[in-house]
């Protein structure tokens, strides 16, 4: 199943759901592929919500998902998008048939991304799996309580977990597989983060190092 996702830099991801491209926040693209079925942004911090990036994977076909209260900020990128959909952390959604749930991501004890903002994580849905990209956030008691079977995880550190914490989660849900993200590129991030990381998950939870 893993071979079904990409990560590109730091929180870059594209999922294949079928014959159809989920991309989440997806941030310094090298190509431009506008192949883009899906566009789930978790939060508008500009290494998460990057309108470059979007237009160069978004078309006129393209449905964005956002959390509610980045509706002026999705407004940006309106024009290179067929749709934008808003959502709140803590649901269940289908989207012309794309399932997928949304779960709070904030810090428990760091300013830089605080529960009242709504921002999210995301848990898609593809064949029967259940791939939850986490987006920045602590390990939260709503982190902690996901059932999913491929996980990716932020381990930089600096505005999120860092890989010791992300570790624990992985330990806590047990998911079949767990992929270290958004570390190794934004200043304060460790480019060894991901091998730490995969030291400290526990067996029979399989680690891919991607970045």
């Amino acid at each position: 199943m893993t071979e079904k996702i990409k990560v590109f830099k730091h929180n870059s991801i594209c999922i294949d759901v079928g014959d159809r491209a989920v991309y989440v926040d997806p941030f310094e693209m090298d190509e431009t592929p506008r192949d883009a079925a899906f566009i789930l942004v978790t939060h508008d911090h500009y290494d998460h919500f990057s309108p470059e990036a979007i237009e160069k994977v978004a078309n006129k076909n393209t449905v964005l998902v956002v959390p509610e209260k980045m509706k002026s900020k999705a407004a940006e990128v309106a024009a290179v998008v067929g749709k934008i959909e808003y959502v709140n952390p803590g649901a269940s959604y289908e989207v012309e048939g794309l399932q997928f749930e949304t779960v709070a991501a904030y810090n428990i004890l760091k300013p830089f991304h605080p529960k009242s903002a709504g921002w999210v994580g995301y848990i898609v849905s593809v064949d029967g799996k259940r791939i939850y990209v986490a987006g920045d956030t602590d390990a939260t008691k709503e982190a902690k309580a996901v059932k999913c079977d491929i996980a990716l995880v932020p381990v930089g550190g600096t505005y999120t977990m860092d890989a010791k914490k992300a570790a624990e989660l992985i330990n806590t849900i047990a998911p079949e597989v767990a992929i270290p993200v958004h570390y190794g590129l934004i200043t304060g991030t460790s480019k060894n983060a991901g091998e730490e990381f995969s030291r400290l998950v526990k067996s029979p939870v399989k680690v891919e190092v991607r970045i």
